[in-house]
């Protein structure tokens, strides 16, 4: 019998899931009375002005390969931007590298700085992409589990006991997809010092960073001795509303950007020139945008975890991102099972906790990225199935 060609699939690939968050978007999309909590992606249209800047750009006749970093005027915009925002200060010539949205930025920073067998620190529950993306690279993923009890903000020392000879780079996200955990300036100068001790790399994903509700974001890279040992990932998908325009961004010392420039070049070679136009819009302009989005985020939060709350799901309020992660534990049921059978009886998508990590196990993560009303409605139907099940 005849393998179809399965033996050529390479031995790393073979055991890498299927994302489960896919799975469940798959089902959705054939269930048009469903309301999917589900995709981590904002339900506001791009900004006019911004679509507006890509639309001119066309007719302008822009639709050429760009340098492999970028735009220039793209990269000097996204300096100001993060000198404004984050109080970091990078050579656009040099230190920027734009890229194919922050899932390429990832990959390639990975694949940059890895050698086969090295090991990578990285929090858990986190976004579905991390472990597959750090085997991808041939290195070895070391997940640090973070708590409810800790709002799943990371504990320096879980990462100090996890930590073993052969890690190099140490993964952050905050706020964390998809608890919506963060952690105070005090944590992050404990994890810098650990990681000046341990001489590691480490790689920040500040994505959901402008969606921070409660407290002051910090990036670890403008800490003392960090902006030398850190690659500050961030991107427009989320706060600007911008999916598909696949634009994001890296941020380093020159050594790496150009060690992920080579790669780039040789894999995707630029991002697309139009989404980069309306990336320089985005930021020369989008500020308002940005937080009226952030202002309706907070209340569709407080509206989702309120309800969770009420109907029995206990929930922790998330301080940053548009992620609600309720506790399914009072159904009594795992998360897969919990998920699978509020879809069959009452049509709402949530993803099982278990997509995000082992240590997701007895959650689900619902997105507020939808409307305020459709929440409401979504969060009575979990009542409806919660009352069927109890």
């Amino acid at each position: 019998m005849k393998d179809s060609g399965q033996h050529f699939v390479a031995d790393h690939v073979v055991g890498l899931p299927r994302s489960g968050i896919r799975d469940f978007f798959a089902i959705v999309a054939a269930m048009p009375q469903a309301i999917s909590l589900g995709i981590g992606e904002p339900d506001f249209v791009t900004p006019w002005h911004i679509r507006e800047a890509a639309i001119s750009a066309l007719k302008k006749g822009k639709t050429s390969y760009t340098d492999n970093l970028g735009l220039i005027r793209l990269r000097q915009e996204i300096n100001k931007y993060v000198e404004d925002s984050y109080g970091l200060s990078y050579h656009p010539e040099k230190e920027i590298l734009v890229t194919v949205g922050v899932s390429e930025a990832l990959d390639i920073a990975l694949r940059a700085v890895l050698n086969p067998g090295d090991k990578v620190l990285y929090h858990e529950p986190c976004y579905v992409s991390y472990s597959p993306s750090i085997v991808l690279a041939h290195a070895q993923p070391i997940g640090v589990k973070t708590d409810v009890k800790d709002a799943f903000g990371i504990d320096p020392v879980k990462v100090a006991e996890a930590w073993e000879p052969g890690c190099k780079v140490l993964l952050l996200n905050f706020p964390t997809n998809p608890t919506g955990g963060v952690t105070e300036r005090k944590k992050l100068e404990q994890l810098a010092k650990f990681a000046v001790e341990k001489d590691l790399l480490v790689i920040s994903d500040e994505i959901y960073s402008e969606l921070t509700f409660e407290g002051e974001h910090v990036s670890i890279a403008t800490l003392p001795g960090m902006k030398e040992r850190t690659i500050f990932l961030h991107g427009f998908s989320k706060a600007f509303a911008m999916t598909g325009f696949r634009i994001g961004y890296a941020c380093g010392p020159q050594v790496l950007i150009e060690a992920m420039m080579k790669v780039h070049q040789y894999s995707m070679l630029c991002a697309p020139i139009l989404s980069q136009e309306a990336a320089i819009e985005a930021l020369k302009n989008g500020k308002s945008s940005v937080l009226k989005m952030k202002e309706a985020y907070h209340k569709r939060r407080d509206l989702i975890v309120r309800r969770f709350n009420e109907v029995g799901l206990s929930c922790h309020n998330p301080k940053g991102s548009f992620y609600a992660f309720p506790s399914i534990e009072s159904s009594g049921m795992n998360s897969m099972d919990f998920c699978k059978g509020l879809l069959d009886a009452e049509e709402v998508a949530v993803v099982p906790g278990t997509a995000f990590g082992p240590s997701g196990a007895g959650f689900v993560r619902a997105s507020f990225s939808t409307s305020y009303e459709r929440i409401l409605e979504a969060t009575n139907r979990i009542e409806r199935y919660l009352n069927k099940i109890g």
